[in-house]
């Protein structure tokens, strides 16, 4: 099969350096063009693929990136796959890698899901950092576009070659950030400061620097995405709950020690109390009788209504946002049923990816359920104006709180 344009452009765009680093969104295949890349350099012995488990990992017949290599005819030498979970978290599986790196002659390694090294102060890091130190070939792969948090892009390029930048991570924040510092006091003497970035400068001067390293592409399909929404009514008992834990939450004990870990416990357990509501799963059942179970997938959030997804619609892709939102490649797909619904607005258009990609042949459609409390419409018109949960709960006052909830 032959590369589509925006793949053919990536790899003409890179394959001239030894570096490189595809920010192309989710869908428009950059596993292929990772292939590509790797096969035209010649003499590599070793391909390592450092990417999230979950995509090397898979279960219930989910495709892995494995899967994926394979389809595009693999890598002419041996490869290895590791989660980046794995080697921030075990001594033993960093050195084993960091053993099959040195015994190799040439080797290349992939990062894919690069946001996973962005923190510069991370054991993962740190140790990715080392990694590649090792190596002479390097890729790096994501989804996010440049824009969204530059101060992300400092571990990353440090990670492809220190020479790109060529400052520290100081220096860099210094350079193209604008942020400021709010110190609160705790306890009477102690102090605790933390950083707010507030804008970007001189971002032209670091497009600059980075430019040849660096390719970008938006995703474009002759499909659509249709959404619709999906009412479902929840239990007396249920009802009787969620107040009862507002109530709870919004006493004036607790609304001493305000802080975001309060509003995320508060909706948190105010949603779960719902979220295996009978009229939940009647409506879902609606909408498998006008499209197929097998060809549909249902995002959930908690880990019971996941089991009871999977219990009752056994022929669908039940996931989870947290773990299987990211990577996976489910063009199989064209339907997905939204059983819970959640804040995070990047894990919402992630999971919307996992069908609308590169490949697929019909229209997406999407259905979101909604339950009648207040909480359900919040989390919607936040999403929609792509607001956080910490965001709009900071500086409400306790009858606003009531009044939104």
């Amino acid at each position: 099969m032959n590369l589509l344009p925006q793949q053919y452009d990536a790899k003409a765009h890179l394959r001239e350096w030894k570096v490189g680093a595809l920010f192309m969104e989710p869908g428009t295949g950059k596993t292929r063009v990772a292939c590509e890349l790797v096969n035209e350099v010649q003499d590599i012995d070793l391909v390592v693929w450092i990417g999230p488990l979950r995509t090397i990992r898979t279960t219930d017949g989910i495709p892995s990136v494995m899967d994926e290599v394979a389809k595009w005819g693999g890598f002419r030498c041996e490869a290895v796959y590791y989660g980046v979970e794995s080697i921030g978290g075990s001594d033993r599986i960093y050195l084993e890698l960091r053993q099959r790196v040195l015994a190799a002659k040439k080797p290349f390694v992939v990062v894919d899901e690069s946001l996973k090294i962005k923190n510069a102060d991370a054991k993962r890091t740190k140790r990715l950092l080392d990694i590649g130190e090792l190596c002479e070939y390097k890729l790096i792969l994501n989804g996010t576009p440049l824009s969204r948090n530059l101060l992300d892009l400092w571990s990353q390029m440090e990670f492809l070659s220190p020479k790109i930048l060529n400052m520290s991570m100081a220096k860099f924040k210094n350079t193209f950030c604008r942020y400021t510092t709010i110190t609160k006091r705790i306890g009477g003497w102690k102090t605790y400061s933390r950083e707010f970035i507030t804008g970007y400068e001189n971002v032209d001067y670091l497009y600059s620097l980075i430019r040849h390293y660096v390719y970008e592409c938006d995703l474009h399909l002759n499909i659509s995405q249709n959404y619709s929404d999906w009412s479902y009514s929840i239990t007396d008992e249920e009802r009787e709950q969620y107040e009862w834990l507002k109530e709870q939450f919004l006493s004036d004990e607790l609304l001493e020690f305000r802080n975001n870990n309060i509003f995320l416990e508060m909706t948190q357990k105010m949603q779960h109390c719902y979220s295996c509501s009978p009229d939940k799963f009647d409506t879902v059942d609606l909408i498998l009788e006008r499209v197929p179970e097998e060809e549909t997938i249902i995002f959930c959030k908690y880990i019971d209504s996941q089991e009871a997804c999977r219990k009752r619609y056994p022929k669908a892709a039940v996931l989870s946002y947290q773990k299987e939102s990211f990577g996976l490649n489910l063009q199989q797909y064209h339907n997905t049923i939204y059983f819970d619904k959640i804040w995070d607005l990047a894990l919402r258009i992630q999971s919307g990816r996992r069908t609308f990609r590169t490949g697929q042949e019909y229209d997406c459609k999407y259905y979101d359920l909604t339950g009648n409390v207040k909480l359900e419409g919040l989390i919607d018109r936040n999403i929609a104006k792509k607001v956080s949960m910490t965001e709009y709960f900071k500086g409400k006052t306790k009858e606003e709180l009531y009044e939104c909830l």
